[in-house]
């Protein structure tokens, strides 16, 4: 019996499908591939080469140019860091999670020609195996073929005190009513764009965390994997 070797895991955002994931992967012994983190290393190296957000072609143009890859962090890097992203050689992780990226990612997401761009540097860095993939249509779009498709979610307010108390965490000072709204706007733009919006795959189990733990969590989704693995089945839940 062999483990699935992509593990697709989709749902809006701060749904806890990053952290989740995580453990997965740490469980399995997998790479960890937050697929966000390719919109936010394009949206940051946009706004620092000044590549006006709202100018799609701009955007498609540069992202055209832009290589950006994904691996494991090194045992040197010792800065908590879930993978290492790399454009063009460059070691980008660190920059990628700034209030201004945070801001502009989600309108960067949603021009087609950028997401068919990431796209297919997202399924050279699945289709390596052995990888939980974590993003807004991993399991429809980017790797529709999956060994494994879990859609995770939860109520906006829940996922806004998650993403709130994660800012906090890091020393940040935003206000609550300013990251539900980010969320709310975030949730409009990802589920009503034209190219991939976001939605469970129907071979997806669809679990929703408001009032899970997350050890209740991995461990619905541990379920999940093996039960593909015992029947082949991928049954929504």
């Amino acid at each position: 019996m062999s483990l699935p070797q992509i593990v697709a895991i989709d749902g809006p955002v701060a749904s806890g499908k990053s952290t989740v994931g995580k453990r997965l992967a740490d469980r399995l012994g997998y790479l960890f591939f937050d697929t966000g983190l390719m919109y936010r290393a394009l949206t940051y190296l946009a706004l620092r080469e000044q590549v006006p957000i709202a100018d799609a072609a701009a955007l498609a143009a540069f992202a055209e140019r832009t290589e950006i890859d994904i691996r494991p962090p090194e045992p040197s890097e010792r800065d908590g860091r879930d993978a290492t992203v790399l454009a063009g050689g460059e070691d980008i992780t660190a920059s990628l999670r700034s209030g201004e990226v945070e801001a502009s990612v989600s309108p960067v997401a949603a021009v087609p020609a950028v997401r068919a761009i990431l796209t297919a540097a997202m399924r050279r860095v699945g289709l390596r195996g052995r990888v939980v993939m974590v993003g807004r249509d991993v399991g429809t779009a980017i790797v529709p073929e999956a060994d494994a498709k879990i859609y995770l979610t939860a109520s906006v307010e829940t996922r806004a005190q998650r993403r709130y108390a994660e800012i906090s965490a890091r020393g940040e000072d935003r206000a609550y009513d300013e990251v539900l709204s980010n969320l709310a706007e975030r949730d409009r733009i990802d589920s009503s764009r034209q190219t991939a919006p976001l939605r469970a795959a129907a071979d997806a189990a669809q679990i929703d965390t408001s009032g899970l733990s997350l050890d209740e969590v991995v461990t619905l989704l541990e379920r999940h994997v093996t039960g593909q693995l015992e029947t082949g089945n991928r049954s929504s839940a």
